[in-house]
């Protein structure tokens, strides 16, 4: 009798095993509230950021977190990739120097940089455009240290276009 129950019981379990594997490669391609993520592996995109409002950039970058915190995003079987590179107004929103800037402006800017050493810490790329800088008239020294430095951001993001990622530009 126990011979018969193992004939019958391991073609259930084969049977469920496979089922469970076929589920578990699904649920990536099952993409939740975003129809567009249907087929999808996973989310490489790289941000363009020139605006240089603080309290726009607080508004804005709430939906730029959420592309690399998002469950629909995190759930696809490559993690997501997320970079960001600053040029024109936007590199005095990096700055540690708030010449310029409205003193009720401060409260934001904060908010700002702790939204970028949140983001850094959970693995998004952030890089200002050095050249950007100069025409600005924003010392580099002065850039928040979770910030890498490029000679020239629009090569960078043609390099990260190259890669494959998707650019959403935030003017």
């Amino acid at each position: 009798m126990n011979m018969n129950f193992q004939i019958i019981i391991r073609p259930l379990y084969t049977l469920l095993a496979a089922m469970l594997i076929v589920i578990l490669a699904a649920l990536p391609a099952m993409s939740g509230e975003y129809p567009a993520l249907n087929g999808v592996k996973g989310v490489k995109t790289v941000f363009d950021v020139s605006q240089g409002s603080p309290q726009t950039a607080n508004i804005v970058f709430w939906a730029v977190k959420n592309v690399n915190d998002d469950p629909s995003v995190r759930s696809l079987a490559v993690p997501p990739r997320v970079a960001v590179v600053f040029h024109g107004p936007a590199v005095k929103m990096i700055s540690t120097d708030r010449n310029g800037f409205k003193a009720s402006d401060n409260e934001a800017l904060d908010k700002f940089a702790n939204t970028i050493r949140k983001m850094k810490a959970e693995g998004v790329t952030f890089e200002v455009c050095d050249y950007a800088l100069k025409v600005m008239g924003v010392d580099p020294s002065t850039v928040l240290p979770e910030v890498d430095h490029v000679p020239n951001g629009f090569i960078s993001i043609s390099g990260y276009q190259a890669q494959g990622y998707s650019l959403i530009s935030v003017n």
